[in-house]
């Protein structure tokens, strides 16, 4: 949140001129002398008495809430003297608004212009009355402009929505105050801010005023002349909230704003009429009016470039990942295993022998390396066969030395020593049937019969 800022802190800045001046302040140019930067101030012409009293300011804290959206003013200091009472308001410096924008003009501006101005101008009342706040004084001296964007600004009038009617009957300015703040005592919601928009609307794209009228009474005529006089049950609404106003109006058709907008898109128009409409039950909302037809384009483009942004953001998100990935894995570079042609060639036995367990259907025949019985020395000379293959020796059949290669233990032992060739009666191997159980084998032998 910003703070106030209390000391005669003006020496911060150096006031380069006048923007512009209103009933209640007046806007100046100045510049930070510490970084160089233009900003507007806006100071107060009342005093205040204490700090309490300025961070109360409706103004100021409406600001403070919805300073962070692309469509609204920025705030960014907040300067009060207490010894003289005064209060600036320091806000961002804008090209123009759009009555500056409008004045004296001779050619219509390009309706592309107009339209991207009208969605940010419902963009910002949007995001107020999202927030629980509504301007109350939308004209086009309130908005301003530099280059393509738009802020809406001067928050001095904003109300709560949720507080207690009726408000300030004297409020926004004549020419774009809603029927409702004309004939009543102050009963009215936060779609008065929507009529404004559609006077503005048609404003920025005629460059005259709908309704300018000289007084209230002048100003409800003129309103029945393009609108025509509204139904009596419309009209009945209103007259529950009022004391004594005559409700005798003329019947009027109403000439149109068509033959006023013969330049205009029908979509335009049509908005404008939903904005302008008399029963504020019935009037668009600041959502309805972003979702129009007229605003299609660029609702789409925005979204396709939010689309973007979030792919970008997943994009580097995921490098990010990755990088702190590879930044924390150990290297599998640095070391190289230089595989024996020896262990390559045992391998190959090992995977070989494998294969022939798996493609049979008989008994276990090997492992990875089988165990070996030497005959008559007792010698065991044998790799630790569980731990190779996950099966414990003991339930591996026993193979003799004769029908197997050499030991790998032993052949160096081999070479040198020659021993008498010793013979071992053969014992042919159990048979396999019905799965998993074994079954001894039988011999013939004299005096042995079926």
């Amino acid at each position: 949140m910003l703070e106030t800022i209390q000391n005669p802190a003006m020496h911060k800045y150096r006031v380069l001129g006048k923007k512009g001046e209103g009933t209640f302040s007046e806007v100046l140019k100045c510049q930070n002398t510490q970084d160089g930067t233009y900003y507007a101030c806006k100071k107060m012409k009342q005093t205040y008495e204490s700090l309490d009293q300025v961070n109360g300011l409706r103004e100021i804290q409406a600001m403070r809430r919805l300073s962070s959206h692309e469509n609204i003013l920025e705030l960014q200091e907040v300067i009060f003297d207490k010894k003289s009472g005064t209060l600036a308001l320091i806000c961002e410096l804008m090209d123009m608004n759009i009555y500056e924008l409008i004045r004296g003009r001779r050619h219509y501006l390009q309706e592309q212009k107009i339209k991207n101005y009208m969605y940010q101008l419902c963009k910002s009342l949007e995001h107020m009355h999202r927030n629980g706040i509504f301007h109350r004084d939308i004209k086009p001296e309130n908005i301003l402009i530099r280059g393509e964007q738009l802020k809406l600004a001067d928050f001095g009038s904003c109300r709560s929505i949720y507080s207690k009617q009726p408000y300030t009957e004297y409020i926004s300015t004549r020419w774009y105050r809603a029927p409702e703040c004309l004939l009543t005592d102050g009963y009215y919601t936060y779609k008065m801010d929507l009529w404004s928009v559609g006077c503005v609307f048609f404003e920025v794209l005629s460059l005259r005023p709908l309704f300018p009228g000289s007084n209230e009474v002048d100003q409800i005529a003129k309103i029945h002349e393009t609108l025509g006089t509204p139904e009596p049950t419309v009209l009945n609404k209103l007259r529950n909230k009022t004391r004594g106003l005559n409700f005798n109006f003329p019947q009027k058709k109403g000439s149109g704003l068509e033959r006023m907008l013969s330049h205009a898109s029908p979509e335009s128009v049509e908005l404008i009429y939903q904005c302008c409409t008399y029963d504020p039950d019935d009037r668009i909302t600041a959502k309805q009016a972003l979702k129009h037809s007229y605003f299609k384009e660029l609702r789409d483009a925005e979204i396709k470039k939010h689309r973007l942004a979030k792919l970008e953001q997943e994009k580097d998100e995921k490098n990010e990942r990755r990088a702190s990935q590879v930044s924390t894995e150990p290297s599998t570079t640095t070391h190289i295993s230089v595989i024996d042609p020896v262990q390559q060639s045992i391998q190959r036995r090992r995977r070989r022998v494998r294969r022939n367990y798996q493609d049979s259907n008989s008994n276990f025949h090997g492992g990875l390396l089988p165990k070996v019985n030497t005959g008559e020395s007792g010698v065991n000379h044998s790799f630790n066969t569980f731990q190779k293959t996950g099966f414990h020796s003991s339930a591996l059949p026993k193979i003799h030395a004769p029908s197997m290669l050499p030991s790998l233990a032993n052949t160096h032992y081999n070479r040198h020593h020659h021993h008498p060739k010793k013979t071992t009666q053969y014992k042919p191997p159990t048979k396999n049937m019905y799965g998993h159980y074994q079954l001894p084998s039988i011999t013939k032998s004299k005096g042995a019969g079926f």
